[in-house]
């Protein structure tokens, strides 16, 4: 199964968001992972609070902030908008999602954060159903270069 790595600089709000919406929308699909160049000790409470309260997902389960070295071999490198570059993170496919951080703001900041998260996770599991990000290789199963 292909694994995607959700990226940005803390690792403690919108990549977290994103993780947990990739494992509640996309885990037949591919495998959420996310982490950041840099951490904060914990994940940002109020995203515990709106993911709890609008998915009631507790990232605090199984989640906690993670650097890059971190993670497994990775397929897809997604970041959140934060002008991460992630040279030691080699990857087939990376693309940039653009999202501001709604650390420090009201919560419908937070709520249309998510939203658009979800909606990208949908998006990006359909692309990769439909195989236009690219084709899983039997061989490697990796995702194929395009």
């Amino acid at each position: 199964m292909l694994k995607v790595a959700f990226i940005c600089v803390h690792n403690s709000c919108r990549s977290q968001m994103a993780e947990a919406l990739g494992k509640k929308f996309a885990s037949d699909v591919f495998e959420s992972y996310s982490a950041g160049t840099e951490t904060k000790p914990q994940i940002n409470q109020d995203a515990v609070r709106i993911m709890k309260e609008i998915y009631g997902i507790d990232m605090e389960k199984e989640q906690y902030p993670k650097l890059l070295a971190e993670l497994p071999g990775i397929d897809i490198v997604i970041t959140m908008g934060c002008n991460v570059q992630c040279p030691a993170l080699p990857c087939r496919y990376r693309e940039d999602w653009g999202l501001e951080d709604p650390s420090g703001k009201e919560d419908e900041e937070f709520i249309a954060v998510a939203k658009k998260i979800e909606e990208h996770i949908k998006e990006l599991a359909a692309r990769i159903k439909n195989k236009e990000i690219g084709k899983e290789r039997a061989d490697e199963g990796r995702v194929s270069d395009l």
